[in-house]
């Protein structure tokens, strides 16, 4: 995990990321759902790099009241990217009324807890497809491995810089990358339901990093923990499977 060269990264970042934009999206703009939190802000910092601060939009999507709505402003500010505000409550509010409606039943507590990343993904692919844009992911391959993530929500998009990089390699590329520290090191929560992402997890996020990057894991209760989360969530990483059927000939 020491021998992490973030500059290094952040070069090939950068080049990866504008080949990608030539030849999938030449002339789009980045649109990022900007949350406050390293990921989000370190995928934005990167499309500056690439398309300049012009060619960034920022979206924030609070549900409701977010009590750290000025760090996702801040954001913003401190790149000079231009963002809107879209509050998720009342479509969220109403898509759970008439769920509950329509089923005649209480929705489960997954089913809460994943709607309104689904819905921000929705606002975000509305907004891109309006400017021209194309959907930046902006989860990490920590978050991704043990399945903390809404599937089509916020682990969908259109490219995803940082899918390969532990949550420590994300906060060592942001400081390259000159943001403000206490962006980069911000406590991760999904804003959602009121705790931190380590104690939904059971465990650190230092601990999985070191698993994955050593396979080294000292509490064995954990390192089953974290084996158990990858097993059952493994198919969030893959694509859809499709029955197979017949030759593709046209090229």
């Amino acid at each position: 995990m020491n021998d992490f060269d973030a500059k290094k990264v952040k070069e090939e970042l950068v080049k990866w990321l504008k080949e990608w934009f030539e030849e999938n999206g030449k002339g789009c703009k980045a649109v990022i759902g900007i949350s406050g939190g390293k990921d989000s802000t370190v995928t934005a910092a990167l499309c500056v790099e690439v398309l300049g601060k012009e060619n960034v939009f920022g979206v924030l999507m609070p549900n409701g009241v977010q009590n750290d709505i000025s760090d996702s402003i801040r954001v913003c500010q401190h790149l000079g990217i231009d963002n809107i505000t879209i509050n998720i409550k009342d479509v969220v509010e109403k898509e759970i009324a008439l769920l509950k409606e329509s089923l005649g039943c209480e929705l489960s507590e997954q089913t809460l807890i994943n709607l309104p990343p689904r819905i921000r993904m929705a606002t975000l692919y509305a907004v891109s497809q309006t400017i021209n844009g194309r959907v930046i992911n902006t989860c990490n391959l920590s978050e991704d491995w043990v399945g903390y993530s809404t599937r089509y929500g916020d682990s969908a998009g259109d490219v995803a810089p940082l899918a390969n990089l532990t949550v420590a390699e994300v906060k060592l590329l942001g400081m390259e990358l000159g943001l403000p520290k206490d962006l980069v090191y911000k406590t991760p929560s999904d804003g959602l339901c009121g705790k931190t992402d380590e104690d939904n997890l059971g465990f650190t996020y230092a601990t999985l990093d070191k698993y994955l990057r050593t396979g080294i894991c000292e509490d064995k209760d954990i390192k089953n923990l974290i084996d158990h989360k990858h097993k059952i969530n493994e198919f969030k990483m893959k694509l859809m499977p499709s029955y197979k059927y017949g030759e593709v000939k046209s090229k």
